[in-house]
Parts: structure tokens; C-alpha cells; sequence
């Protein structure tokens, strides 16, 4: 068999930085850890290659080339997936997809050859022994959860590292919490599955000998979801490989806020390499918070627990809502407000949309107030329902909170205040290099001598410069992230 895995286009969204990979002459943030995980679990006879399509082009060849194209997706990469499947189709090749856009929604893709939802690690090898006996079925799914101790090392060598800004694994799957937004429980259930450390060491080793040096992204939705086993178990080995590879990488994941209360597992994960991660706050309001289930989030001082991780060495990036039903007009200047405070330069704030498979979904097509599925996007001013408040204030209070926390001054102002307290604690390999001399000459030239917000630009560069010059490289870095920002949002740069 000759097996090509698609990886379709990410539209221009915040999480894309499209706008700040060009600074570093990457094509893309992260590589597909999905499809890399699943082509690791197909037959070692069969060839394979990889295509994504944020980090290169698919040739008329290479679909020639393959007996099957597997697809996976997520929601926000819809638009790309009917390009590839139309293409697909003119070249009469056999589609086999999977992953969170056809497993929420497989009813529009019923067309296709064969539809893998679920986990792979249980359905994708059901279909494996059905093609062998010549009889595979069109639907593989289940209601399992996929022991992932079983998961494989993903197959990094069918990828250039050297297109992608970071790399990725994944520890565990499945998060404690239940918010009624979010899908993951429908999706991954609550009970955190978890690799074993020797399965994330080898995965290390995996991406560290592919030469790759830089920051490693670990996808779980919640890190934390078992405290014991990383501070007994994962984060002790991590910190001993670390050592012994002479800090090859650094870290990026995803925490609850309850994060602020281990000051044991702080000082680990900064230890181990860990220096930015993203956490979901949500709302400054109470009763929003209690209406979407995320009650880990309320009866707590939110500026001073993000306040705490940072002052770990540990960056907080946020993801911040608007539109719950509880949400007054007040709420857009709180928001503004506890952004600042808090110094989170990284502030993803979106409107609120229901995804198909999460209770609020459920809740809002009970009272008719879904109006379409949802596009995966939520900073792009789309919702998917009717909400409470008027959707006129809401759209433009939501316009008022993006503009004015990213605007030159407010976002300068936000990430000088984060690097006078900021005090880094991560070791890792970070000399200066080509690609980091030319990545400052170009903000020079795109930020510093043709941006609206030049001015702010300067007095960070010179004030970090001369007051803080070990920060200087991350005060650049965030004027990128700025420029990104404000091009994704269309504000004046």
C-alpha cells in the first residue's frame, strides 16, 4: 500500500501566526501530531508520506502516487478538507478520514470511502484487518476510550523538522473538569488517561534526534489532571533527561488555574523546562463562570493566581469569553481591565459558540437558539447562536476589547510590565543563531520603521535593551506576537 496523510490548510486565525512565522522563515507552528501518530501505527511494509498543507503544496503526483488518502481534520480546517476531498475525487483516489471535524459531524462526509472516528488506537485497526480481508466497512467508530499506554512513538521522519516553529506530543488525554462549552469530555471523556514516562522519554528522544532545538508543545488539554504522577513520576525523569541532553528543549502546555495553588509542581515544571502555559480564565464574572460549569475558576483572586505562575517563571497565555448569558455590558471594560492587571500578553479572547457535542449546545437547541454548527473559529466575530445580550453591543463590545488590548500602546505597556517582573528560571540551549539575527532585522524593518505603533516598539527595544538585556530576545519575540495579533485582527499596526 502506498498511504498518503493529508493535513489540511489552518485559515488565518490567531493561533496560526501566520504573520509571525514569516519573521523566522517557518511555515507553520506545529507539525501534525496526529497524522504522524497514525501513520507510526499503519504496517511497516507500507510507504507512506505526509503532506501538510501549512507547511508545503499537494501535487497532481502526489495523489497519484497513493492507493489511499487519509484526511484528519479539525473543525476550523473545514473550508481546506472539501478542497482536498474535491481534488481527491478528480484524481479517483480513496479518502480515509478521521480526527475531531468528522468525528463531531460525520453526517456531511457519508460520501467518503471510509470515515475513522473516535481514537485511532481502537478503530483505525479494526479497519486495518477488515482492508486486509478485503471487506472494509464505510463507519468505524466507538463508545472506548483508547488505553494510550498502547499509543506509539508518532513517526517524525516523515516531516521536515525545519518548516515548523515547535514540535509536539501529547501525555494524556481527557480532562476532569466539565465545561459546558467545551468538547473534550464528549470527545475524550473526564477521566485523564496517561502515557507512561518511559513512552514520553522515548518521544524526546524521537523529536531530539531529528535535530530539532527549541520549544516542544505538550497538547494535553489539561497537564495537570494528574498532579501525583507528574510530581512523582514524569516531571523527576523530564528534569534527569533535561540535564543529560543539556537542555535541548523548552515547553509550552495547557493548565487549569489551579496550577497557582502547587507551588511543588510550579517549581518542578520550571525545572523541567516549562515556561509558558495556557490557561482558561474565561470571564471576571462570577456568575458566567458558574453558568459554563468551570467552577474551579470562582471564589479565587484570578489576577493573583496568574500573578503566582508567572512569578514560577512560568509565562501565562489566557483564553478569555464573552457572550454567556450572564454576561452584563460591564463585562467588556473587566475584561480590558484584568487583561492589563494580570500582564497576559497572549490574551485569546473570543466570542462564545457551541460546539455540537458540549451541553451548552445540548441547552441552547433545546430553547432554539442554534442557528448553525459551529466553524471552529471564535475570533473571526461569528457566533453560532442567539444570545441573551443584544448581539449589536455584544459584537461591538467584543470589537472594544480586542482593539484595546492590542492596540500598540496597551500591548507595549502589557509586555514592558510583564518583563520588569518576569524572572526566568528555565535553562535551556538558546545561543544567538541566523535565523534569530534575521528575525530581529526584519521586525526592525516591518515594526520599527513601517508600523503605526513604531514609537512603542522603540521604547521597548531600547528599554529592554538597557535595562533588562537577557529579556531583549523575548522583547522582540513579542513585538512579533504583537504585529501577528493586531494583522489577524485587522488593526491599524
Amino acid at each position: 500500500m502506498r498511504i498518503l496523510l493529508i493535513n489540511p490548510e489552518y485559515p488565518d486565525t490567531y493561533w496560526s501566526f501566520n504573520h509571525a512565522l514569516k519573521f523566522i522563515s517557518k511555515k507553520a507552528t506545529n507539525p501534525p501530531l496526529g497524522l504522524l501518530t497514525v501513520a507510526a501505527m499503519l504496517p511497516g511494509t507500507w510507504e507512506k508520506k505526509v503532506v501538510d498543507l501549512n507547511a508545503s503544496k499537494l501535487r497532481d503526483a502526489d495523489l497519484r502516487w497513493a492507493d489511499y488518502v487519509f484526511i484528519s481534520a479539525m473543525s476550523v480546517q473545514a473550508a481546506s478538507v472539501h478542497q482536498v476531498i474535491d481534488r481527491c475525487r478528480a484524481q479517483g483516489r480513496k479518502i480515509v478520514a478521521g480526527g475531531p471535524l468528522f468525528t463531531g459531524a460525520p453526517e456531511p462526509f457519508m460520501h467518503l470511502d471510509h470515515l475513522i472516528l473516535n481514537e485511532a488506537e481502537i478503530t483505525l485497526p479494526r479497519f486495518l484487518s477488515d482492508l486486509e480481508n478485503g471487506h472494509p466497512r464505510k463507519v468505524y467508530r466507538t463508545d472506548e476510550f483508547a488505553d494510550i499506554t498502547l499509543s506509539p512513538v508518532p513517526d517524525y521522519s516523515l516531516i521536515k523538522v525545519s518548516r515548523y516553529a515547535q514540535m509536539n506530543l501529547q501525555y494524556t488525554r481527557g480532562c476532569p473538569f466539565n465545561c459546558d462549552f467545551c468538547e473534550i469530555t464528549a470527545l475524550l471523556g473526564r477521566k485523564v488517561r496517561i502515557k507512561t514516562t518511559r513512552q514520553i522519554l522515548a518521544e524526546l528522544e524521537n523529536i531530539y534526534h531529528t535535530g530539532f532545538r527549541g520549544n516542544v508543545f505538550f497538547v494535553d488539554d489539561n497537564f495537570i489532571g494528574n498532579r501525583s504522577r507528574l510530581k512523582n513520576d514524569l516531571l523527576p525523569a523530564v528534569i534527569r533527561w533535561s540535564e543529560a541532553h543539556r537542555h535541548p528543549f523548552t515547553f509550552t502546555t495547557e493548565a487549569s488555574i489551579n496550577l497557582a495553588d502547587d507551588p511543588v509542581l510550579l517549581d518542578q515544571m520550571a525545572k523541567a523546562g516549562f515556561d509558558k502555559v495556557f490557561v482558561g480564565i474565561e470571564t471576571t464574572e462570577e456568575e458566567s463562570l458558574v453558568e459554563c460549569g468551570k467552577l474551579h475558576n470562582t471564589g479565587r483572586d484570578m489576577v493573583s493566581s496568574v500573578k503566582t505562575i508567572q512569578s514560577a517563571g512560568i509565562e501565562v497565555m489566557g483564553g478569555f469569553i464573552v457572550g454567556f448569558d450572564n454576561d452584563s455590558p460591564g463585562v467588556f471594560q473587566r475584561q480590558i481591565d484584568f487583561i492589563q492587571q494580570s500582564g497576559i500578553m497572549t490574551a485569546m479572547v473570543g466570542l462564545l459558540n457551541a460546539p455540537s457535542r458540549t451541553r451548552l449546545y445540548e441547552r441552547l437547541a433545546g430553547e432554539g437558539r442554534i442557528l448553525q454548527r459551529f466553524g471552529g473559529n471564535n475570533t473571526d466575530y461569528s457566533m453560532n447562536f442567539i444570545p441573551k445580550m443584544d448581539k449589536e453591543i455584544l459584537l461591538q463590545g467584543y470589537q472594544h476589547i480586542i482593539k484595546s488590548i492590542y492596540s500598540s500602546r496597551a500591548y507595549y505597556e502589557r509586555v514592558t510590565g510583564f518583563l520588569k517582573e518576569f524572572q526566568p528560571k528555565v535553562k535551556a540551549r538558546s545561543g544567538i543563531t541566523a535565523r534569530k539575527i534575521l528575525a530581529l532585522f526584519r521586525s526592525v524593518f516591518r515594526i520599527g520603521l513601517f508600523s503605526k505603533g513604531r514609537f512603542y516598539y522603540w521604547k521597548l527595544f531600547f528599554w529592554s535593551l538597557f535595562r533588562r538585556p537577557r529579556l531583549f530576545p523575548m522583547a522582540i519575540t513579542y513585538s512579533i506576537f504583537g504585529y501577528h495579533f493586531r494583522k489577524v485582527f485587522g488593526i491599524a499596526s
